[in-house]
């Protein structure tokens, strides 16, 4: 952080809300010039404790903090998703002000895309398994999206939450692709009292099906100690998928024991050499939950 970070922060007492791409960059600008640290945190709204605590480390490791509210369109394979995905503008600007950022940037989807964005990532084996094997072109619309945001702010550091294990694996590669010079922080899983993942579409639970969701959190940790009994991954792939279909309400999509870097699934716990992390995405109803266990 920059030595009279406290000093130079005496003069931003309000944040500032900005639509446009041309007004952040030219409020930027000076800041780069000074070499100020810029955090970055992209979302798309629907604000929770989970994106706080990614605000709340920027704030403690940057000089200035640019956080986006942008529902990006070019991300979502189901249109009916995108149609109900929560938006919540102003209350989301109001806690972005209570945290103390800088600069929200909420722009309208005709200001990030003026023209149609045909950009095609090479993304190889990290997208090609569990989210983008389920959901086509999802992975390179992220690499769109965050890439424009990249370009953009030209942060020192971005920070995103390790709920989206395998989107952080995409947007590492993403950026070793396109040459951006800048730190990918991972942040840990915030999780409900209840241990139910936070996420934005928790709000569109049923009550039975949010009073049945947290025993996604509790089979997958149970899962972790029948590792450590000696359990094969086969064995464990079996308990959760089982353990968590038997549940009224819950339907597993799919669940993977995968390498930690390489996102590419094992069959055996000694093939991860990263670590195996399980991964899971289980159906409420119709809501799609995302959950991850480190092994």
């Amino acid at each position: 952080m920059h030595p009279d970070n406290y000093q130079y922060r005496f003069f931003i007492i309000n944040m500032e809300i900005i639509t446009t791409v041309g007004q952040l960059s030219e409020r930027l600008a000076s800041l780069h010039a000074q070499s100020r640290t810029i955090g970055l945190v992209p979302t798309m709204g629907a604000l929770h404790a989970g994106h706080m605590s990614l605000i709340e480390r920027a704030r403690r490791e940057n000089d200035i903090v640019v956080v986006s509210v942008f529902v990006n369109p070019t991300q979502f394979n189901n249109p009916e998703d995108l149609r109900t995905y929560p938006r919540t503008e102003e209350a989301d600007c109001a806690l972005l002000r209570q945290a103390d950022v800088d600069f929200a940037f909420v722009p309208t989807v005709s200001e990030m895309y003026p023209q149609e964005d045909n950009r095609q990532f090479d993304l190889g084996p990290v997208a090609q398994v569990m989210e983008g094997a389920m959901r086509p072109g999802h992975f390179n619309g992220v690499a769109q999206i965050v890439s424009k945001l990249f370009a953009i702010v030209n942060p020192t550091r971005a920070y995103f939450g390790e709920k989206d294990f395998q989107q952080i694996a995409v947007i590492r590669k993403m950026v070793q692709l396109e040459g951006f010079s800048l730190e990918i922080v991972a942040c840990p899983i915030k999780r409900e009292e209840d241990g139910l993942a936070m996420s934005s579409r928790n709000v569109r639970l049923t009550p039975e099906h949010r009073a049945v969701a947290p025993q996604i959190h509790k089979i997958l940790t149970r899962s972790v100690d029948m590792k450590s009994e000696g359990a094969s991954v086969v064995d464990v792939k079996a308990y959760v998928v089982d353990a968590i279909n038997a549940l009224e309400g819950l339907e597993v999509e799919y669940y993977e024991i995968v390498d930690a870097l390489s996102m590419q699934p094992v069959g055996a716990w000694d093939e991860a050499a990263a670590g195996a992390v399980g991964c899971v995405t289980v159906y409420a109803g119709d809501v799609r939950l995302i959950d991850n266990i480190k092994y």
